[in-house]
């Protein structure tokens, strides 16, 4: 008989005999014995995945989505006393039967410490296979549907960031900032300062991992440009005079933290709270607006202009030229072509192969006005990439957010400003 040692001993037996185990020790989770045992097999068991190689991973991941399924009998005897007589009760028993026993797994493999963060990884990790192993969006699937329940906003914590919090949570938003790169702690202190405010929403599984969090700069009018905000050779002194006399609260970045968490949404109930939080701490503020990015625009105009052909050429051909931002003359010439065009993308409607930019679907979403657009607001390279530098302020406006949101969920409808209106109509 071969000893666990000499199994051991082997590399590639031994991933095996660790994938073997983390298998059985899922069985066992979601047994009687796991059920009374539950904290004890799931603690086991994470111990035995974080052991695992990436291959060996891939394997439990595969082992979870194909397995655990619903049983078929139950589920087809539920389903015909359901069409024999569609009560509530006949209905509830077809929702159990349905009811994959991998959630249950899911569950107790949660009740481990730190088993969250391991589940929320494992979404992030299978993600990349998803496309390529539909069986795995059952597993996907299943993880959502609890995260949704596990990370609604009731569990939800919102804190003010600021440069006396822990090192470890700065130490985060360097990492996770995902629009405007942090540029070392002189920036990320700039960002904290007095006429800055950083808000995060956490949960109590995650205590010091930030789910999503918003940076906001307090300024006089309309900000339609990223360098004055992200601009660091300003003291306090200048700054808490900035914030005294702030009539506006620019929301300049966006950026949420868990991959794993996609889809589960943080974002409409954060920028809510934090215009709540900033009207209470300034009376003063009127507006609270965006800067945002338009990460679709140039993906899409490229698209227009291909297909527009020999009349469209000249355009095309100035847009090719490295720089041309940088030069007057002709950035004054492509002015007034590209500010139409991006209020047509940003207005257009939805339909199948023509989906709405990301950033302006969940602005509008959340009940905000698309106010205004602005000519070369963020000239960096990642902004001429994405959109040739234009930028766009979307208006939350207290008393018609509820408004803006119920027509734009109902038909589409995307409100606007006069002056979004205005660029409709030049040719």
């Amino acid at each position: 008989m071969t000893s666990t040692t000499e199994t051991l001993s082997n590399p590639h037996d031994a991933t095996s005999v660790r994938l073997g185990l983390a298998q059985q020790l899922a069985e066992t989770l979601l047994s009687e014995r796991g059920e009374a045992s539950g904290a004890f097999v799931a603690r086991e068991l994470h111990g035995v995945m974080a052991a695992l190689d990436a291959a060996d991973r891939h394997g439990f991941q595969r082992y979870l989505a194909a397995g655990f399924q619903p049983d078929a009998t139950a589920l087809r005897t539920a389903a015909e006393r359901y069409l024999a007589e569609a009560t509530a009760e006949t209905a509830a028993a077809v929702a159990q039967a349905a009811d994959p026993p991998r959630q249950e797994l899911l569950r107790r493999m949660n009740m481990a410490p730190g088993g969250t963060a391991a589940l929320i990884a494992m979404r992030s990790e299978i993600a990349a296979r998803l496309r390529d192993e539909p069986v795995l969006k059952l597993l996907d699937g299943d993880l959502k549907h609890l995260f949704s329940s596990w990370f609604n906003r009731g569990f939800l914590e919102l804190r003010r960031i600021d440069w006396q919090s822990p090192a470890a949570v700065l130490e985060k938003l360097i990492a996770y900032e995902a629009v405007h790169e942090i540029k070392g702690w002189d920036d990320l202190r700039r960002r904290l300062a007095p006429d800055r405010r950083c808000f995060a929403f956490f949960h109590p599984a995650l205590p010091d991992e930030p789910l999503i969090f918003v940076e906001v700069a307090l300024v006089e009018g309309l900000a339609t440009s990223m360098p004055p905000l992200l601009a660091q050779d300003v003291d306090e002194a200048v700054a808490r005079a900035q914030a005294a006399r702030a009539d506006t609260a620019i929301f300049y970045s966006i950026s949420n933290c868990q991959e794993g968490l996609r889809g589960v949404s943080f974002g409409n109930f954060l920028i809510k709270q934090v215009v709540e939080e900033l009207k209470a701490e300034f009376p003063q503020l009127k507006r609270f607006s965006t800067l945002s990015p338009i990460p679709g625009f140039r993906r899409w105009l490229t698209g227009q202009l291909a297909e527009a052909g020999t009349s469209t050429a000249a355009v095309a051909s100035a847009l090719a030229q490295d720089g041309w931002w940088n030069d007057a003359r002709q950035s004054e010439a492509l002015r007034p072509v590209l500010m139409r065009l991006c209020a047509t993308y940003l207005t257009r409607p939805a339909s199948a192969g023509n989906r709405i930019d990301p950033v302006a679907r969940f602005h509008l979403g959340n009940g905000a006005r698309l106010e205004r657009i602005n000519w070369l607001g963020n000239t960096t390279k990642r902004g001429i990439a994405e959109s040739f530098g234009v930028m766009v302020n979307y208006l939350y406006d207290r008393d018609s957010i509820e408004a803006n949101h119920e027509v734009y969920a109902r038909d589409g409808t995307i409100v606007r400003s006069p002056d979004v209106e205005a660029l409709l109509q030049t040719h």
